[in-house]
């Protein structure tokens, strides 16, 4: 089943592994759903800053298969609060099985609330966000806040499920709030000439120009559903996301192909951490 080098049973059943270990795998209990993920750390002086959650458990008569990716900056307190919590906290929400996308909403708000009043014990830093819920293996929810992606495979074509907060695209978020975006010559776009991402968890410094709400996308789990990559931006700087699924699709074992994915990017030179989660939905 799972690799228990990233698990700890002592944590809450719906929290994941520190993304430190390198690679894992497991298993629905109900169908033919397997994951795998591999996490590679990158060639910054800082340690890995890059956490996750791939699981399946059992959850008020049904099974939810768990998965996201939580790529910190500043350090790793803010991931790490993300990996034990934000889950947890969609979960708890009681119109979780009524209106799944306000429970995830309200989560999200809810974590950047508890992590900001933690400021002290967390640090100056904060965490991009992209989770997965499966739920019976026919129903998919996917929410973002950063640049991690998660793109879905259709018939082998990429849908992206998530969107890429990038402050060139939410400016006028940005100078509404009273911040600014840089565009220095040879870097990407920063706000605040700080942070390359529009929304974040964390950064309290930054918060007043930043948003922390999610975007929400569903899809329905049908036959022809191939696959599921998550994946952090060292993936997604170096590899398009149909490319991603060109080489995801011809793999049948998904830790495999999550390792082959990460290999790509360190090929195509990748400097940052790259943490892949790859989901197939069928044999």
């Amino acid at each position: 089943m799972e690799n228990l080098c990233c698990f700890n049973s002592v944590y809450s059943q719906v929290v994941g592994g520190r993304s430190s270990c390198s690679s894992g795998k497991g298993r629905s209990n109900q169908g033919p759903v397997k994951y795998g993920f591999s996490l590679v750390k990158g060639k910054a002086n800082h340690p890995m800053e890059d956490y996750h959650v791939a699981k399946f458990i059992q959850f008020q008569g049904h099974e939810l298969g768990l998965f996201a990716i939580y790529d910190g900056h500043l350090g790793d307190n803010v991931p790490a609060y993300l990996q034990k919590n934000l889950f947890s906290n969609i979960l708890k929400d009681e119109e979780f099985w009524t209106d799944p996308s306000r429970s995830i909403s309200k989560a999200y708000e809810q974590t950047d609330e508890a992590i900001l009043s933690h400021s002290p014990d967390l640090g100056r830093g904060g965490s991009t966000a992209v989770t997965a819920i499966l739920i019976n293996n026919q129903k998919l929810w996917v929410a973002n806040v950063g640049d991690s992606r998660a793109v879905l495979s259709r018939g082998g074509v990429a849908t992206q499920m998530s969107t890429d907060h990038e402050p060139n695209t939410e400016r006028g978020s940005i100078e509404n709030r009273g911040g600014f975006v840089s565009n220095m010559p040879g870097d990407v776009a920063r706000v605040n000439g700080q942070l390359a991402v529009s929304r974040a968890f964390g950064d309290k410094n930054l918060k007043l120009h930043l948003r922390s709400d999610p975007d929400i996308q569903s899809a329905d789990i049908d036959q022809n559903t191939e696959l599921l990559i998550l994946a952090s931006d060292g993936l997604w700087k170096v590899m398009a996301n149909q490319e991603a699924v060109d080489i995801a699709i011809k793999i049948k074992d998904p830790v495999r192909a999550s390792k082959q994915l990460a290999a790509e990017a360190l090929n195509r030179d990748s400097k940052d951490d790259i943490s892949c989660i790859v989901v197939r939905f069928k044999g």
